[in-house]
């Protein structure tokens, strides 16, 4: 315990979880209910930290207690028990290593999610359709709730882009190892000749910034467009000009989004992912590390890639930050990205110690 103390300040996770749970547990605590929804955010945080820890700490003196019981009489069973349960406290550790590596201002946080093909036409719409799939699977895997905010489909295939929200522990944090242009190597659908094709797909992500204060004058500093929206959404949503694009004049950063009814309720979301990235863009300025990762991503085409896909003639996925390299290539494409994740936050761990 001692160790995850020190990288945690357990007894101060301990404390404001306990603090959090006599708050919600007031009486007049869904009175006030975006209030209450933040509260439940920060319970969700902590119980992220606490829960793992809790549960290494138990498993340990479980498996203490079978290490007492195999010195006295040796027992196959108990044997066979004991060496499945280190595997898997192996693993728990691991798990809790990883959660110290989040430990970012804003790592806690929900945030924008958005995908944007690049090079390579009907193929990069259809990656960038592919991506939103992977992604949408991760997202199931890892619990997090998803909100479509806006999606443009391509012309003949596929999606141009898409932006959501995505809510849940530590989203903004494990997401933010995604930043970057994904690659994919194929033998092309979309070519009568079954030529061997790149295409290219973007990911970039914000943070929700539900209590930080950005001045900008939304008068002066902004242009506001508004357009029909495509998409799902229903005949009300296509029908009127509701979905809201917001431009910030000095920086080029925009942010967009269709999916309420409500124009008003488009422009409240529209600028808080506008604000979100504004912030991250400061933030770039002051920190060299996230300053590197998005310089890295550039221009979404040859030469920017953090990860490449490849369908055709081999079949591998490979990270160009880390190295990770897998042949389940359909897994990665069912969601099963952790390990990619995981790899780039160590990459990132190290860095800092450096």
């Amino acid at each position: 315990m001692s160790r995850f103390g020190t990288l945690f300040d357990f007894p101060k996770k301990l404390a404001a979880l306990a603090e959090i749970e006599k708050e919600m547990a007031a009486p007049t605590f869904w009175d006030d209910p975006e209030a209450a929804k933040q509260t439940v955010q920060r319970l969700k945080a902590a119980k992220a930290i606490v829960e793992p820890v809790r549960k290494v700490v138990t498993d340990s003196d479980d498996l203490a207690a079978m290490l007492e019981l195999l010195a006295e009489a040796d027992d196959s069973e108990v044997r066979a028990e004991l060496d499945g349960g280190l595997s898997a406290l192996t693993k728990d550790v691991s798990h809790v290593e990883l959660l110290t590596m989040l430990s970012g201002p804003n790592d806690a946080r929900d945030c924008y999610f958005n995908i944007q093909a690049g090079t390579g036409g009907a193929d990069a719409c259809d990656w960038a359709q592919m991506l939103l799939r992977l992604y949408l699977r991760f997202f199931e895997r890892n619990g997090f709730s998803v909100e479509e905010l806006a999606l443009k489909d391509g012309e003949e295939a596929g999606i141009q882009s898409c932006s959501l929200l995505v809510k849940g522990p530590y989203a903004f944090g494990s997401l933010s190892c995604e930043i970057g242009v994904h690659r994919l190597v194929r033998i092309s659908p979309f070519s009568a000749q079954g030529k061997r094709e790149t295409s290219f797909a973007s990911v970039d992500v914000q943070p929700e910034l539900e209590d930080i204060e950005i001045e900008i004058d939304w008068d002066q500093d902004v242009r506001e467009d508004t357009y029909r929206a495509s998409g799902k959404g229903g005949q009300h949503v296509n029908k009127t000009s509701s979905a809201v694009r917001l431009t910030h004049l000095a920086t080029g950063l925009a942010a967009q989004c269709q999916n309420e009814r409500s124009q008003h309720k488009n422009r409240g979301t529209a600028r808080k992912m506008l604000m979100g990235r504004l912030f991250q863009a400061e933030q770039a300025k002051r920190d060299s590390e996230l300053a590197k990762v998005y310089s890295e991503k550039g221009q979404i085409g040859w030469g920017n890639s953090i990860r490449s896909y490849f369908l055709y003639p081999e079949q591998r996925v490979k990270d160009a930050r880390t190295a990770h390299t897998t042949s389940d290539t359909q897994g990665v494409l069912d969601g099963d990205i952790q390990a990619f994740i995981d790899a780039e936050l160590r990459r990132r761990t190290a860095e800092r110690h450096k």
